[in-house]
């Protein structure tokens, strides 16, 4: 919706990765180069670690769409909690290697033939591990295990593990993976990024979407969303969106602190207002309307229209946080008037796709 209405070509600030979206930080920047670092050497283990949602699978995907086929085979698993034996049949499934077989000492010698045939044919193999923080410390003994296989002087896998900070201190400190230890040749902790680096990092996404300066960033608007997002791309992701549909809807040329302060007012309403809701499923018991019935919400991303309760009991935490039931209702009321807003807003862009519809069949 708020596509349309800016004149973008695209959704700058999905939340699903996109390499095509990267941006290169300081702290990025770095990260690359110790994973190409990593592929110069052709062996050992590369780790980055980073919080959620600092860009690490987005800087990942970045590596691999960089690679040239034709000289590397590469692999990826997002891994869930695996022990030994399940992480060769990963692997093995990743790199499309065919075993039927749950014999480990055949699924072994099948990746062994696998990788030394890559390298007879001048390739070189890797393997990309996203959510490392998952694995056991007897899988990543396993993939140690892999790296030993070697052609003359020449290893023929190399191992990049990518995870969340509580792997960079299992790894660092598991007295059973030291001789994983011994083959980490660069390790990098992807930090937030500056104020100035977000403001450009806004910037970029929107450029790429064709953006010509509507809706224009003030100051004090890039510095409410540093201070909401403290840097970290994905809560970058999660408010830029929202600042966006709220500028469409208010039909906003300028974002300004005060837009940025609305929205984050609404967003921790809507956290609030479905909070008695989880709550409830939690306890397996339904949410109960009161007297004050349903009412819907403005919708919490570009396309989806979010209906939250508001029951009796909210009404009653809203008392115990301080706030007067009378001052709940203002504020839903004006919810209504922004989903009214939205409402036209999708009737407008429904009318407009009819209207293209009608002249490609009448032309």
């Amino acid at each position: 919706m708020y596509s349309e209405f800016y004149n973008l070509t695209g959704k700058p600030f999905q939340l699903t990765p996109d390499p095509n979206f990267y941006f290169d930080s300081s702290t990025h920047h770095k990260a690359m180069a110790y994973l190409s670092y990593g592929i110069s050497q052709g062996e050992g283990f590369i780790i980055i670690t980073g919080e959620i949602g600092s860009g690490k699978t987005t800087l990942v995907g970045r590596l691999l769409q960089s690679l040239d086929p034709s000289e590397f085979v590469t692999a990826k698993i997002v891994t869930s909690q695996l022990d030994a034996d399940n992480i060769l049949k990963m692997v093995a499934a990743a790199f499309g290697i065919d075993i039927t077989v749950t014999d480990k000492a055949i699924m072994i010698t099948e990746i062994e033939k696998f990788l030394r045939s890559n390298n007879r044919q001048g390739k070189t193999t890797l393997l990309l591990i996203d959510e490392a923080q998952n694995l056991t410390t007897q899988a990543l003994e396993e993939l140690r295990m892999l790296s030993n296989f070697q052609e003359g002087n020449k290893a023929l896998l190399q191992s990049f593990l990518v995870g969340q900070p509580e792997f960079r201190d299992k790894w660092a400190f598991d007295p059973a993976l030291e001789q994983l230890r011994q083959r980490v040749i660069a390790t990098h902790h992807l930090s937030p990024m500056t104020a100035e680096e977000t403001k450009e990092y806004i910037e970029h996404r929107l450029t790429l979407v064709n953006w010509k300066g509507n809706p224009a960033f003030s100051e004090d608007g890039h510095a409410e969303i540093y201070k909401y997002s403290g840097g970290v791309p994905r809560k970058l992701n999660t408010l830029c969106t929202r600042i966006l549909l709220f500028g469409a809807i208010e039909e906003l040329e300028v974002i300004t602190g005060e837009v940025v302060k609305e929205v984050l007012e609404d967003m921790e309403e809507d956290n609030y207002a479905a909070a008695p809701s989880a709550r409830a499923r939690q306890n397996g018991t339904p949410a109960v309307n009161g007297a004050q019935g349903a009412t819907g919400a403005a919708n919490s991303n570009d396309e989806t229209v979010v209906a939250v309760n508001v029951s009796e009991e909210a009404l009653e935490e809203a008392k115990e946080a301080g706030l007067t039931a009378s001052a709940e209702l203002i504020k839903l009321r004006k919810r209504v008037v922004r989903l009214e807003k939205n409402q036209k807003i999708h009737d407008k862009t429904i009318k407009g796709t009819i209207d293209i519809v009608e002249d490609l069949l009448n032309a």
